[in-house]
Order: structure tokens, then sequence, then C-alpha cells
């Protein structure tokens, strides 16, 4: 797909004189704050969606994995619409969309309805995602630019860090549906910026450009084919016919994907800009952050409340510790590459911080305190929180401007469909390791039963839900033995991360160190 470079307001104006465009970037802000809040947020209110829906925990996970995927899915396929009717008027929509499934987000009664709001509100986020970043791209150039990419990681970083506190509060104070409320609220308010961001960049499309309906199709479904069968992994064994159909089918559809966009005249994603291996290696920054970050955000809040016995409140501000450092590295590092650091240094350092705080935030245990893992989280954070922005800004200008939209796109699909991946396949995991061991000592504890019950109520970390179905004669020890399970669970799969983040450290280096500076084909 090639994504037009949008012509200036009026040719006779410089793009630092465009009207509108402190409104437009504040608009991209206020957009990108949110959808990451809605992320976090949502982790620390699982917990009570599931109390409040009777949710068993597929469904539940799929509050979170609906919208990754979603997300995923169709951030190049917005990438696609700018191309038809504007990066302004895509961006609107998607706008228009989040605020509206947000709103039906606070107000459905059943889990499916939920489940079904969130993946709206995901394809509403990825034309925010794709759209903002081209939007900032065209109407900003030289340091402006830099720093206004270093904003864009800055606000994104801030969604992050307050989202579970304030979530928390939320949950606490008015309900689990205000934080949907909330998301509404402020996506509303964003589209009252859409006549200023007109003015700054106007939202005309391509005549020439058509809709890539075949690509976008395939794209789509092998999405939701991977996706689906890394959440299902643990309810129908790995090994499964159905797992194994899913897997195989995902892999088909995306290598008849790669034919037909070869083929295109206008393809949803342009193969040639994979061409250069440095763009490639800094798009897969992200999904480093997804495997060491991003699964920790999502699910620590769970092994916080399960296992430690908080609530969530509490571990909403515990949570600060994890994702203040997202809120103040962006803006750090954008002031380090002006005083001389050289990007990659800091790109690196972001792994190693990932790598690192993974593996020592195995000193979590049932009664660990706040201060022995406050090390940890800070560090995971700001492995997050370094290359946020930063990763943006360096990747597109490694493309044809022409590009822009569609590279934006290619990264943020790769950085919210490897959050996607990475979730699933924390909750996955995490469900068939604890399955096993509550499998293997429920016969220990009279009169407790219904295995997979059980064990589907400790993974979604209602423990209390899941010691009164079991009917275990001793509610105390049996309470004790499933948050031993799900600690040791917990460690099993932060290991398994920390492995995948050194595999996906070694590429990245790899990558970055044989590619090249040349901008890619066009």
């Amino acid at each position: 797909m090639s994504t037009q470079t949008t012509p200036p307001a009026t040719p006779s104006v410089p793009i630092a004189e465009r009207p509108g465009r402190t409104l437009t970037l504040a608009a991209v802000l206020l957009a990108v704050f949110v959808v990451p809040m809605s992320i976090s947020g949502t982790a620390v209110a699982l917990p009570d969606i599931g109390a409040a829906t009777q949710a068993e925990l597929v469904p539940l996970q799929w509050v979170v994995n609906a919208f990754n995927v979603a997300f995923a899915c169709f951030t190049l396929v917005w990438g696609s619409v700018a191309d038809i009717i504007g990066r302004v008027k895509a961006f609107a929509a998607g706008a228009v969309i989040y605020a509206l499934a947000s709103l039906a987000s606070a107000t459905v009664s059943e889990v499916i309805w939920l489940d079904v709001a969130r993946a709206l509100a995901g394809i509403g986020g990825a034309a925010i995602f794709s759209c903002g970043a081209a939007i900032i791209s065209t109407v900003y150039d030289g340091p402006a630019r830099a720093k206004a990419f270093a904003l864009f990681g800055t606000c994104a970083g801030i969604g992050v860090a307050i989202g579970p506190s304030l979530a928390g509060v939320l949950v606490q104070s008015v309900g689990w549906r205000s934080v949907f409320a909330l998301h509404a609220i402020a996506l509303f308010l964003v589209l009252l910026a859409v006549p200023a961001m007109a003015k700054a960049m106007p939202a005309g499309g391509r005549s020439d450009a058509r809709f890539d309906v075949a690509g976008s199709a395939l794209f789509v479904i092998a999405m939701v084919l991977l996706t689906t069968a890394i959440v299902q992994g643990s309810q129908w064994s790995w090994g499964s016919v159905g797992v194994l159909g899913l897997f195989a089918g995902a892999a088909i559809v995306l290598t008849i994907f790669t034919v037909v966009e070869n083929r295109r005249t206008h393809p949803m994603l342009d193969l040639s800009v994979l061409r250069n291996r440095r763009f490639v290696g800094l798009c897969l920054v992200p999904v480093a952050a997804s495997f060491g970050f991003v699964t920790m955000l999502t699910y620590l809040p769970s092994y916080l409340t399960a296992v430690t016995g908080r609530d969530a409140g509490a571990a909403g501000l515990m949570m600060v510790l994890l994702t203040a450092p997202v809120l103040i590295c962006p803006m750090l590092a954008a002031k380090l590459v002006n005083g001389g650091v050289p990007a990659l240094s800091l790109i690196y350092a972001s792994l190693a911080c990932l790598l690192v705080g993974d593996i020592a935030l195995t000193l979590f245990d049932p009664d660990v305190a706040v201060a022995v893992v406050a090390l940890p989280m800070i560090v995971t954070g700001a492995g997050m929180g370094l290359s946020a922005g930063l990763v943006d800004g360096k990747a597109l200008e490694l493309v044809d401007p022409a590009k822009a939209g569609m590279a934006a796109g290619f990264l943020n699909t790769l950085r919210l469909g490897s959050e996607a991946v990475a979730v699933a396949v924390y909750g996955s995991a995490l469900a068939t390791v604890l399955g096993t061991r509550i499998s293997d000592g429920i016969a220990a504890h009279e009169n407790a039963g219904d295995t997979d019950r059980v064990a589907d109520l400790t993974a979604g970390g209602d423990i209390d839900g899941a010691v009164s179905a079991s009917g275990a004669a001793d509610p105390a020890a049996f309470h004790s033995f499933l948050a031993r399970s799900y600690d040791a669970a917990f460690h099993s799969v932060l290991w398994g991360l920390a492995a995948a983040c050194l595999a996906l450290c070694v590429l990245v280096a790899v990558l970055l160190r044989s590619g090249s500076d040349r901008t890619a084909a066009s």
C-alpha cells in the first residue's frame, strides 16, 4: 500500500506556520493517552468484571484479548482506508468508533457483549495510533517533529502509568463501568478538535488508491486464527486437533496473504519496506516490550490481588512502580539523544532493562514486601519507557515519506499484535501450568472437586470464588493451596517470558547491526 504524503494546507504556508498544529497535536496526544490507559485500566478491573458478570476464564481473558486482537488486525487496514479518505477523516472515524464502543462497554451486562464492545474499541484504537503517528510525521518536521514524537511516547506512557491506579480508584469508589465511561468522555473531547486538524493537514484522500479487500480480509483472518489458537491452547490442549488446526490455518492464510500482497498495485502492506533490516529491527523492539512489560502490566494486578491479598486499589497503586518509568523515560530519552547520546544505545539499554527486570521479578512471593520488588518493577518499566516514541521516530525516518502511514501501521501492528499474542500466551500458559498443579494437588483436600472450574477461577484471579466452587472441607487450607499454586505457576511463566525476551533482544541486535540506514525501497 502506498500512503500519500499529505500536502500543506496551502502551498505558501511553511509547515511550522500551519494553522491548527498545536490543537492537532493535543488531540492526537489525548487520544493516544486514552488507548493504553484503557488496556492497563481494564487489567485492574478484570476481577470485578468477572465477579459481576459471572464470567468464566476464557470470556474474561477476551475482555483484554478482543481489544488487542482487533487493534492488531485493523491497524494496517486503517492505513489503507486513510489512503482513500485521508488521514484526518480516518483518525476521526476511529475516534468515533472508540468513543461509542467505550460507551457500550460501560452499559452492557453480559461478558460476551463486553468482549464485542472491546473488540470495536480496538478497531477504533487502531485508527488512532496508525493515523495519529502519520499525522504527526506530516505536520511536524525537524527538531519539532522529534519533540512531537517524544510527547507521543510520553502520553502513551502517562496512559499506561495512571491506568492501573486510576482504574483501581474508580473500581473501588464507583464501579468497573466508570473506567469505560471515562474513556468515552475523553474521545468525545478529541472529536471536537477535528476541524482544527483538517486545517493543519487536509483530509482528502487519493482518487487512484483502491482498498485492498482481499489483503485486509486475509490478514484479519490470520490474526484471529493465531490468537484464538493461543487463547484456547490451555482449554483444548496444545496438541488437540482444534488448536493445531488453528495454527495451521493461520500459517496457510499468512502465506496466501504474502502472495496476494506481492501482486497488488495498492497492497495493504507494501512488502518492499521490509527489505530494510534496520527498520524491521526497530519494529521488533516493541515486540520485546510486549513480552517483557505488557504481560506484567496485564496480569500482575491479578497476581497481587489473588496471591498477596491486596485489594484493587492497593494493587493499582503498587503498579505505579511498574508504570511510572513509562511516564518519565520517553522525554528523558529524547533529551539524551539531543545531548549526543546515540539512539541505538538507548534502545539497547531498554532491551537490557526488560530482560533484567523480568528475571528480577521472580523475587515476588505471597509475602513479599514492596521494597523488595520496587527496583525490579522500576527497571522493567524503564525498559518500556526508554524506547517508547524513540523507536517510532527512528523507524519512520528510514522509510520513504510517501509510506509513512503504512510504515506506522506496520509498526503498530507488530506492537499491538505482539501484545495480543504475548498476553494470550501468558494467560494460556498460566492456565495450563496452574491447571496441572491444581489437578495434581486437589486430591489432598477433603471434599474438594470440580477441578476445571477451580482452575479457571484461580487463573482469573478469583481465588475466593474458586474455594467456594470447590466445596473443600477446609476453605482456609484450600485457599492457601491455590495461592501457592498460582505463585508457582506465575514464576514458571515468568522464566518463559524472560527466555522469549532474550531471544528477541538477540534478534533485534543482529538486525540493527546488519541493517543499513538507507531508506526503504519505494
